[in-house]
């Protein structure tokens, strides 16, 4: 274990915490293990929770905390009384240079807030984003914004671009991403100011960015771009819904094969393939959410993980350390604050 990458991980965060976490942590370590936990928590129930599960307790330290963020708290209440909670010791693990990323199911606001007041924004980031996964037909693609800011002028939607590029690049593997803004329609006089700005900035060229322009709702589950840019509540809004209608298309296909015996038939043929399609639009398989924009890596897992969606969460933290994702988000940050230069002068 020595050497090994570091986790620090909110043990309390989410909807079943500790429980669900440390479930996640060994599903996780059936995958790999070059990997050691900070579990930040109450160390009674912490250590309850670890008695069912060796192999992430032969990798862990306990760390003790006395307090947790609760799910419904508002973010200005939670920052009152962050410090010395499960959440806080997270991310200032990070900051100390103790861990090399933080992983939580906890309250996204107050997430994003203590993040923010404890790594910093990067240079040219006026407020972070947050990205999520999409799957499509050619595999997956990312969204951001997903919820860390209601609303965003054209330089923020640059700035998203710029950091969603460079993540693609580094956790998918992609050389050159392609990149769209979306919008209500392709047309380029559609949208608000605020949209219309930043493709025009995009499509100027000076990013060296595979800018391929406006997207509409339909084609993001298309796969019709790699990166998909948009602001917080229009991003979180597609993403829940497109997590609903898998569930309520998962729901009726189980009810359409369960309803008879030549159903149950036809089930038994097509079994390979369904549960593919299952594994496929199970919104668990693209679960952690990362904090872009600041001086570390915050992974944001769902508060109501399931233990393999919360092992991916932690699979995304693990992708991103050693990466090089910062460095790229920061070149593209610094040509940006140069181009805006002359304007504030």
């Amino acid at each position: 274990m020595s050497g090994d990458p570091i986790l620090a991980i909110d043990a309390m965060g989410g909807d079943d915490a500790p429980a669900v976490v440390i479930e996640g942590l060994a599903r996780f370590c059936r995958r790999r293990d070059d990997v050691a936990f900070h579990l930040h928590g109450d160390e009674a129930k912490v250590s309850a929770a670890l008695r069912d599960a060796p192999e992430v307790a032969t990798r862990s330290e306990i760390i003790h905390a006395d307090g947790s963020v609760r799910m419904d708290e508002k973010p200005s209440q939670a920052l009152r009384t962050a410090r010395g909670t499960s959440m806080w010791n997270a991310i200032e693990a990070v900051k100390e240079g103790t861990a090399d990323a933080a992983v939580s199911a906890g309250n996204t606001g107050a997430l994003m807030a203590m993040s923010m007041l404890r790594l910093r924004k990067m240079r040219g980031v006026h407020r972070p984003g947050m990205t999520a996964f999409w799957p499509t037909v050619n595999g997956v693609s990312v969204i951001l914004d997903v919820g860390a800011n209601l609303e965003a002028d054209a330089s923020q939607l640059v700035t998203f671009a710029i950091m969603g590029e460079a993540f693609a690049r580094a956790l998918m593997g992609i050389e050159n991403p392609t990149v769209g803004i979306l919008n209500i329609g392709s047309e380029e006089t559609k949208g608000h100011d605020e949209v219309r700005e930043a493709a025009a900035i995009l499509s100027a060229g000076e990013f060296g960015m595979n800018y391929v322009g406006f997207i509409e709702g339909d084609d993001i589950s298309m796969g019709a771009v790699d990166v998909v840019v948009t602001d917080g509540f229009t991003g979180n809004v597609a993403i829940k819904t497109a997590e609903g209608t898998a569930r309520m298309f998962t729901h009726f296909l189980r009810n359409a094969f369960s309803s008879g015996p030549i159903a149950k038939l036809g089930a038994l043929a097509v079994a390979n393939g369904m549960s593919e399609m299952r594994d496929k639009l199970n919104p668990s398989n693209s679960n952690g959410a990362v904090l872009l924009g600041l001086n570390g890596i915050v992974v944001k897992a769902h508060g109501g993980s399931e233990p393999d969606g919360y092992a991916n969460a932690v699979n995304v933290a693990m992708n991103l350390v050693g990466g090089h994702y910062l460095e790229g988000v920061a070149d593209g940050l610094a040509r940006l604050t140069d181009r805006e230069k002359p304007a504030a002068e």
